[in-house]
């Protein structure tokens, strides 16, 4: 069945896959944060909330708290090099919390929660993209999610937004074992949706982890930047435009969802 994840035999169903495999896109697979919804909003509205909680409880004011929430994430990132731990809000808030000598209860599990009740109450949908998601489901289109993070909170986000009933499959870096730009995880989600890389089409904001990564596991990728027009095929991508990280081969771009459609049927 079409988005079933068949654990038995991969090896063997991803090589025959491989062989029958076409060019014609029949799975979109999509990013999450900045690509669903603006994360970057939801983010700040959030961590304004653990700011306001840290300076009720700590007398902390918002440069100390958002200092120590960066802090605690580089460390975890310098500990665990790309994984997706490095994402676990609550344990960035129990290892502040240690350094500070305070004590964990209430005070991990309460900023946790306010960071991720405020985020998700403060995320919303790009425009256009649960129509643009039901007319691709109704042309047989394979649709999935590659996201890095957690599994449990990229859960509870699109729950939120409503759109979890519209996908197929999800892969998390959790599950896959790594995160973007490596290749595990987006092959991951050609398995899941049956069909060869080449096949299938990757959405996404970030052109270093998910443009760059996406080509390079052999998925066909597409580049939404909605807060500049797309780039005319065949250009250069500019320094300043928005999302760039690190050149990339891709200027496949789209600025509104209204366009994705259209989009894949250049591919096709």
């Amino acid at each position: 069945m079409p988005g079933a994840f068949r654990s038995l035999n991969i090896m063997q169903d991803t090589k025959r896959i491989k062989r029958l495999g076409t060019n014609m896109i029949r799975a979109a697979i999509f990013d999450i944060d900045n690509t669903l919804y603006d994360y970057d909003s939801a983010n700040a509205a959030a961590m304004t909330a653990v700011e306001d909680y840290a300076l009720k409880y700590f007398g902390w004011n918002r440069a100390e708290t958002e200092s120590l929430v960066r802090d605690s994430f580089l460390q975890m990132s310098r500990e665990a090099g790309k994984k997706a731990v490095i994402h676990n809000r609550l344990i960035r808030f129990q290892r502040i919390l240690e350094l500070k000598k305070l004590p964990l209860s209430p005070h991990a599990l309460r900023m946790y929660d306010i960071y991720w009740d405020t985020l998700t109450a403060s995320s919303v949908v790009f425009p256009g993209l649960s129509e643009v998601l039901m007319q691709l489901r109704e042309k047989g289109i394979v649709l999935g999610i590659g996201t890095n993070m957690t599994s449990v909170m990229q859960f509870r986000k699109l729950e939120a937004l409503g759109l979890l009933p519209l996908f197929d499959f999800i892969v998390s870096s959790e599950e896959a074992g790594s995160e973007k730009p490596e290749s595990a995880l987006f092959l991951m989600c050609c398995d899941k949706a049956g069909f060869s890389p080449s096949e299938c089409l990757y959405v996404g904001d970030n052109l270093k982890s998910d443009i760059g990564g996406a080509e390079a596991a052999g998925l066909k990728a597409a580049w939404f930047c909605p807060d500049k027009a797309p780039i005319p095929e065949g250009m250069p991508v500019p320094v300043d435009h928005p999302g760039i990280q690190e050149a990339a081969k891709s200027t496949v771009t789209f600025s509104s969802f209204k366009e994705l459609p259209a989009l894949i049927d250049r591919f096709q």
